[in-house]
């Protein structure tokens, strides 16, 4: 009898910890609430000088050459689906582009659901298939890929901040192969792309040359030769080392998390790549277990 009981009472205490990924889900949603409220909030300012009626690239006119291009309305929407095929005002682009930003509110604010989560992603994926030259960017696609991971985050209706099931540790998984594609995949763009990056001149260039450079981009450009030489090694070696390590040890994990993390805060205080390297801290996040941030965020 007394066993029972010290059984009964382990497992009660063990119900009762937080599982290893509570906090991580909660991070990776709260800031992917982030990315979506600024990506909807650009969308309401701009939508209509863009693709309104009157707009530069008009989505009316680019949704009736694709149906005719496509042969049909039918094939051209599972080509480009998008909920502007039932309509492509402008108060509907309106419409969506401020209840997007509701929605991210939500999730931002602690609110976050697979059902809303999946709404997020209709709503923007049916403006970047009729967003044409303004919507071709990579972060609008890596914006796509990580919205769709987080609605399999979460529970098809609980909303809670911390919803009595805990994520699927194999989405998890899918953040950090995210993550490991992401950084990799520009490290080795660079390594290819041009020899500055294999000599390690290139940041002799780059703060002058980047489309929107920060307040801080003109005092790094002033910089001496062996920082930038050091910046671009260390560069190198988040984008081609780092990554190797998100699926290793729970220690070599996180300190791989760590170093991807920190890294894209010295890209947005150097530089400005619309809200590129916001977002992909999002995945960098699924780095981390409860165990670490726990001690940050008790």
């Amino acid at each position: 009898q007394g066993g029972l009981t010290s059984l009964r009472k382990r497992l009660s205490a063990s119900l009762q910890q937080p599982q290893p990924y509570w906090l991580t889900r909660f991070l990776i949603l709260r800031w992917l609430g982030l990315v979506y409220f600024v990506a909807f909030l650009s969308l309401a300012n701009q939508v209509l000088p863009l693709i309104g009626k009157d707009g530069l690239l008009p989505a009316d006119l680019y949704l009736r050459q694709a149906e005719r291009f496509l042969g049909s309305r039918g094939s051209a929407f599972w080509q480009l689906p998008s909920l502007f095929w039932f309509g492509v005002s402008d108060p509907w682009l309106l419409s969506l582009s401020w209840l997007g930003v509701g929605l991210s509110l939500l999730v931002l604010f602690g609110y976050a659901n697979a059902i809303l989560m999946a709404a997020l992603w209709v709503l923007y994926l049916s403006f970047v298939h009729i967003g044409q030259d303004w919507y071709s960017y990579g972060w609008e696609t890596q914006l796509l890929e990580t919205g769709f991971l987080a609605i399999f985050l979460c529970p098809l209706m609980d909303g809670r901040p911390f919803p009595r099931r805990p994520p699927p540790v194999l989405v998890i998984w899918m953040f950090r192969w995210l993550i490991f594609r992401i950084m990799l995949g520009a490290g080795l763009i660079k390594i290819r792309g041009d020899a500055c990056w294999r000599d390690l001149t290139c940041l002799y260039y780059h703060y002058e040359t980047q489309p929107i450079p920060n307040p801080l981009s003109r005092t790094l450009h002033f910089m001496p030769h062996w920082f930038h030489n050091l910046g671009a090694l260390w560069n190198h070696f988040n984008e081609l080392v780092c990554p190797w390590f998100v699926f290793g040890p729970r220690r070599a994990r996180h300190i791989a998390g760590i170093l991807l993390f920190s890294f894209q805060v010295i890209l947005i205080f150097s530089g400005n790549l619309s809200f590129l390297n916001w977002l992909t801290i999002v995945p960098a996040l699924a780095c981390f277990d409860h165990t670490l941030i726990y001690h940050i965020f008790p």
